[in-house]
């Protein structure tokens, strides 16, 4: 209440409160453009009004903690992703138009603007998930797995993204398959040190949950350091902070309530939590 964003706020509500779901629907609703896409500050580094498609996942990943997305948002959505979708299927990360907005010097200063696993592959899994059928989906579903077969090596974010294709991928031997593939990769980009500090991504931040594709990465005694770990990295008045270097203040709270959330999420789904019952739907 004090730190986060008013949809953060919102979700912490629905997730912890009993709250309902409709004022996530209406804020998210503020973040989207009339083109389909999101922008406005969805993702707290690219704060410009544009919509770019790393934003287009975030919103996703918001709607699927919801249960459902609405068709009028499918439509409006996959319209924008078909018109800023490369030939091969896929979507950059960002668009070049991130470089004449308010934006974190990773992104303004990117140059590499081709189609990418990250997002591409968590939004088309996202789209499996909730049984959404589009031709956009279909062309990109053909995208990711062109790529993952030529995939030798990942970064955190992409393997985040990669798991969600795999994850709800119809194709499920395909998905195992090419999963068991991959997973050493996967492996070689989480850092398995509980109490390592900096831009690192851990076990829990590639497998959230349980029934998570990347828990079997894991043995049982990882996953239980990792859990005490992030316990003991709650700082005082509840919250926890972003594991990575500010570019600007107000990013800073917004961030941390993004966290916060995401932890206790994290710490609901493996029973770390007392007195809260498991929502049916992960956020991730």
């Amino acid at each position: 209440m004090r730190n986060a964003r008013l949809i953060d706020r919102h979700r912490f509500a629905y997730h912890f409160q009993s709250g309902p779901a409709q004022p996530i629907y209406s804020v998210l609703d503020a973040y989207r453009n009339i083109d389909g896409g999101y922008g406005n500050g969805l993702a707290p580094d690219i704060r410009g009004h544009g919509s770019q498609p790393v934003a287009v996942e975030t919103a996703l990943r918001y709607l699927d903690e919801l249960g459902t997305i609405p068709k009028p948002i499918v439509s409006s959505t996959c319209r924008y992703l078909t018109r800023v979708t490369d030939s091969d299927g896929g979507v950059p990360c960002v668009l070049p138009t991130v470089r004449h907005t308010e934006a974190a010097p990773w992104w303004r200063e990117r140059t590499d603007f081709s189609s990418a696993l990250r997002p591409t592959a968590a939004i088309t899994g996202l789209l499996h998930k909730h049984h959404i059928s589009h031709p956009w989906r279909d062309r990109a579903t053909a995208f990711c797995w062109t790529r993952l077969r030529a995939l030798h090596w990942t970064d955190p974010y992409e393997a985040i993204a990669v798991c969600t294709f795999l994850q709800y991928a119809p194709n499920r031997p395909r998905a195992r398959a090419e999963f068991d593939r991959i997973a050493p990769m996967i492996l070689a980009a989480i850092e398995t040190d509980p109490h390592a500090t900096g831009h690192v991504h851990k076990p829990l931040d590639i497998a959230p949950h349980p029934d998570h594709i990347a828990r079997s990465l894991f043995t049982e005694a990882d996953i239980e350091k990792h859990l005490d770990a992030l316990q003991e990295a709650q700082e005082d008045d509840g919250g926890w902070p972003a594991p990575w270097e500010s570019w600007t203040e107000s990013s800073i709270p917004e961030w941390r309530g993004i966290v916060t959330l995401r932890n206790l999420l994290v710490l609901r789904a493996y029973n770390r939590l007392s007195g809260y019952t498991a929502h049916p739907a992960y956020p991730f």
